[in-house]
């Protein structure tokens, strides 16, 4: 059985590992890291699951989402609208919206076979679901009409055997083949609003100096304490191997990857940029704060690292590295 299939047997119930949503939604993100855009519409956004894993996407500026119910924002895709909404779907999306890339995701219909009980739908509100050879008819005349590219993908693999039926859902990728012109994209804006703003939030833009200064920071001595703890840990095991003082030694830090929590990447260290312990101080190299893949993103570079750190931390006399007075702390333990 393919690895991404699993089918147990006492229940007859399919299920997808990950789940077919998740697999959907993670296909989508990928784009939106190939493609670096700076708007992102999720027409169908369901509970808008897909809008907030993609508010952590530097690249986007604005995101929206759309649904045709307010209430519960139960999940919508393509095969929910009524046949007069689907001919009108292509002139709105395609045709006045016009983005640079539409991704369309749609259940294979005959992939149904493999779902023991679905004799129709999938879903008791789909208004109709396509085979491949529907999907790809109807993507290809519309990309044709509106000067689109598609490549045709999907999600979720059939079991080992059964590889004819396709992917469990279907997905089409449409790339504008030419610019729009602000001329045109002028003279199609509507006259009157056609959609109702359920919510709207809006969060600090990392553009902005003074919010991108506060994310540092907070990353620099988040980052600067994970360093400090894993030393601090190393040196109290020396102590008790060799029953001395580490306060009075000088000890350098040999870092391991396994020191450091996995959301923090892995560290790459040279012999100058090694955290020591002097007494009650420890020093933590900018440099390798810098490594930090999150730092490093922020930043970009380690001269922007200094400056929006500047007057923030307590860095020692040189400014090379961040400083933290463990006295206390061993006063406390």
């Amino acid at each position: 059985m393919d690895k991404n299939f699993q089918e147990e047997q006492f229940t007859g119930i399919i299920k997808f590992t990950p789940p077919l949503y998740k697999q959907r939604y993670q296909f989508v993100k990928d784009l939106v890291g190939k493609y670096k855009p700076k708007k992102v519409a999720d027409l169908g956004c369901a509970d808008c699951t897909l809008l907030w894993m993609l508010k952590f996407c530097s690249c986007i500026e604005v995101l929206s989402g759309l649904d045709i119910c307010t209430s519960i924002m139960k999940e919508k895709i393509i095969e929910h609208l009524e046949e007069s909404e689907l001919k009108k779907f292509p002139e709105v999306v395609f045709g006045f919206m016009a983005p640079s890339i539409v991704v369309i995701s749609t259940p294979n219909s005959e992939f149904n076979a493999l779902f023991p009980g679905v004799t129709l739908f999938r879903h008791p509100d789909h208004k109709f679901e396509w085979n491949r050879v529907q999907f790809q008819s109807w993507a290809l005349e519309t990309a044709r009409r509106y000067d689109y590219s598609v490549e045709f993908t999907g999600v979720g693999h059939p079991p080992t055997g059964m590889e004819n039926v396709g992917f469990c859902t279907q997905i089409g990728v449409f790339v504008r083949k030419h610019p729009q012109t602000s001329e045109s994209a002028q003279s199609e804006k509507p006259t009157e609003g056609v959609y109702k703003t359920v919510f709207k939030a809006v969060y600090p833009s990392l553009k902005d100096e003074k919010y991108l200064q506060n994310a540092v920071v907070s990353e620099v001595i988040f980052t600067a304490q994970i360093i400090k703890r894993s030393l601090l840990d190393r040196v109290m095991s020396e102590h008790e191997e060799y029953n001395d003082d580490p306060t009075e030694r000088k000890c350098k830090f040999q870092p391991s990857v396994n020191c450091f929590s996995d959301n923090l990447g892995k560290l790459v260290v040279e012999k100058s940029m090694e955290p020591f312990v002097n007494g009650h101080v420890v020093y933590i190299p900018l440099t390798t704060i810098f490594s930090f893949p999150k730092v490093n993103q922020l930043c970009g570079t380690f001269e922007k690292l200094c400056k929006l750190i500047a007057g923030k931390v307590t860095l020692s006399s040189d400014g090379s590295a961040v400083m933290f007075n463990t006295e206390h702390e061993n006063e406390e333990n």
